[in-house]
């Protein structure tokens, strides 16, 4: 794996869904990555969620990477900078002001909406709504902390008093889920 045209193979393969060539990838990049994150947010916990929402979103669009572009390594690194700008102000938007559940957001509609996009919005807030009552009890309560209640990983995992890795679990199993059901319903 040490010339870009392996690089550019293994991006191919994981756009394949190639499970082994994002592992390939990740045990290349994870370090430098993680050390970038690091410097950029100055906080552990936050690097290491970014790197793996990097990884997420390789995993979801590595059939985006353009190879005549730019390299992989400048890829991974302008997507792991905005990520990590976006994480910075999440972070600040939740200690400025609380989180508004969507009771709250539907108030705010703007009256200019069309009523079909309107329908279109209920329905697929209904399908949220039950996709995450499939859940079971414990990933519903890790995504109600972490989206509602806008904690980190680490705060759940302290707060509830389970290891970071379960935390990590749930989280990415309910996602996975919820993902699945949503392409279902975008079908229909």
């Amino acid at each position: 794996m040490e010339t870009p045209i392996d690089e550019a193979l293994i991006m191919q393969r994981i756009s394949q869904q190639d499970p082994v060539a994002l592992e390939a990838l990740y045990d290349r990049y994870e370090k430098p990555l993680y050390a970038y994150a690091y410097r950029f947010v100055g906080d552990a916990m936050l690097a290491e969620e970014i790197v793996q929402e990097l990884f997420m979103r390789i995993w979801n669009r590595a059939h985006t990477f353009d190879g005549s572009q730019s390299k992989v390594s400048t890829w991974l690194f302008a997507i792991l900078r905005n990520i990590a700008i976006d994480q910075l102000r999440n972070k600040q938007n939740r200690t400025a002001k609380q989180t508004q559940d969507a009771e709250t957001f539907a108030e705010l509609i703007d009256d200019q909406v069309n009523l079909e996009e309107q329908a279109a919005n209920n329905l697929m807030a209904a399908e949220v709504k039950n996709a995450v009552r499939e859940l079971n009890e414990e990933q519903q309560h890790v995504l109600d902390l972490m989206y509602y209640q806008g904690l980190t990983q680490q705060e759940i995992s302290e707060k509830r008093g389970i290891p970071l890795g379960t935390v990590k679990s749930r989280i990415r199993l309910a996602l996975k889920h919820l993902r699945t059901r949503l392409v279902e319903f975008e079908r229909r």
